[in-house]
């Protein structure tokens, strides 16, 4: 499978990892939109949400809390975060294997529903 995000997860392409377990990884961010932007993606590929199905709620569940889990290390948990995904290409998914973006380390605008 032709996956950047897969590659970084088998170790092909170096990332700056922030956390691992079994099931998920988080790393930074190479085109940062906030002070601290980070990248959570379960280490099974899943292209997007539309592709997730029942079986994959547990692992969903283990992003969400891995994405908990960064955000306080990185030091957002009192002052707030973002946690987005990008659903097709309208959306602005470019790598099409789910991940969850965590935004912060500053006061962040509204969401911009029109480009």
């Amino acid at each position: 499978m032709d996956c950047l995000f897969c590659k970084i997860v088998e170790g092909t392409i170096p990332s700056t990892k922030v956390y691992e377990d079994e099931y998920v990884y988080a790393f930074k961010d190479i085109q940062p939109q906030a002070p601290v932007h980070l990248l959570v993606i379960p280490k099974k590929h899943i292209a997007s949400l539309n592709e997730a199905e029942p079986g994959d709620a547990e692992l969903l569940g283990r992003v969400t809390l891995a994405a908990q889990r960064v955000a306080k290390e990185a030091g957002l948990g009192d002052s707030g975060y973002r946690v987005l995904t990008n659903v097709g290409k309208d959306s602005g998914q470019v790598v099409f294997h789910i991940h969850f973006h965590v935004l912060g380390g500053e006061k962040l605008g509204a969401l911009n529903a029109k480009g």
